[in-house]
């Protein structure tokens, strides 16, 4: 099988590829991990994943300059049934919109939004950067292995909202709740990097090559 990395100008794009390609590794007939900007390659993908870091308009102008990108990933995503993993600002781009720098539309794959970390206690920095706590909400297979009270490496100063309860399956505390991993059916965004958090983020990939939705 095939990993299928979207190359739209990321900066966390080969930290991501090398932490898929170092989880391959471990398994029986190790998937090929490959970078792409092309979306016909993805037609070839048995997974498909999302990096990002940056600004939510950004990424997703990135994402739009790619002809034919975005189209390909709801055919083979959404109507394809593919398994897909948004990382950071990737799972952000989710949601339907956001509100950095103005307001931008996401993919809308989820519904909710994008809006500034506004933690309850004054003294915590924005952006919010380093390891948190994860708790588990509600089951899903990415966190097979993985507990509440493991940890994850944040780095961000917007937050997802989800709309439906039922999109959230773990989240973390900076002065209030925050989504640390939400999805649906065969999509799943992580607000943490998993690439960044050790052996905790490489079972989260282990679990996304795994997955079967």
């Amino acid at each position: 099988m095939s990993v299928m990395v979207i190359d739209y100008g990321s900066g966390n794009l080969r930290s991501a590829a090398k932490a898929l390609t170092v989880a391959a590794a471990q398994i029986a007939n190790p998937p090929c991990v490959i970078v792409t900007n092309d979306p016909e390659q993805l037609r070839h993908a048995e997974r498909i994943v999302l990096p990002g870091v940056g600004a939510f308009a950004d990424c997703m102008a990135g994402l739009n300059a790619l002809p034919g990108m975005v189209q390909a990933l709801q055919e083979q995503v959404i109507a394809g049934g593919k398994p897909f993993l948004g990382i950071c600002v990737g799972m952000q781009l989710l949601a339907e919109r956001g509100f950095e720098h103005g307001v931008h539309d996401g993919l809308g794959w989820l519904s909710g939004e994008v809006r500034m970390l506004t933690p309850a206690d004054p003294t915590l920095k924005i952006p919010h950067m380093g390891w948190n706590q994860l708790t588990v909400t509600r089951p899903h297979p990415l966190l097979r292995g993985i507990a509440s009270g493991a940890h994850g490496y944040f780095v961000h100063s917007y937050q997802f909202h989800a709309k439906d309860s039922a999109a959230m399956y773990a989240e973390t505390d900076y002065g209030g709740s925050v989504a640390a991993l939400v999805g649906r059916d065969n999509i799943a965004g992580t607000q943490f990097h998993p690439e960044k958090s050790q052996a905790v983020g490489l079972r989260l990939i282990a679990n996304f090559l795994a997955w079967r939705p």
